[in-house]
């Protein structure tokens, strides 16, 4: 984890099971996540596609979201920037498309890391 470096969880829940102070997050980005009714929709129809349009838009009618998603691509020119979610789909899944927005739009380098949390939870059942 010391290398992921600057560590921002995009669920809206906190991760099933997880204590926080297990957790290095350093930045709980609610905001940056679906709304309730998108991710319900998606989970109803699936369409990837769909999904993708409806979330930028999301994110691009909520300004406080514009001004987090600058200020993460201007401390990613300095420092490492890890996304972090439980979704266990790592293909299609908001993460993805949020990564894509902030390197194509913001000029931000940014890491994705599935299911971190899980191997954690894992790995903290061992010690």
């Amino acid at each position: 984890m010391e290398t992921d470096g600057y560590r921002v969880l995009i669920d809206r829940l906190w991760p099933r099971g997880m204590k926080k102070e297990r957790v290095a997050i350093d930045c709980w980005a609610k905001e940056l996540t679906p709304s309730n009714e998108l991710r319900k929709w998606y989970h109803q129809f699936k369409d990837q596609q769909e999904f993708s349009r409806r979330y930028l838009q999301e994110l691009d009618e909520r300004p406080e979201t514009q001004d987090l998603l600058q200020e993460l691509a201007n401390r990613s020119q300095t420092d490492t920037i890890t996304l972090v979610y439980a979704a266990k789909d790592q293909v299609t899944n908001h993460g993805v498309i949020l990564l894509q927005l902030i390197e194509s739009q913001f000029n931000g380098k940014i890491d994705l890391v599935a299911n971190r949390l899980e191997r954690q939870q894992s790995a903290g059942k061992k010690e």
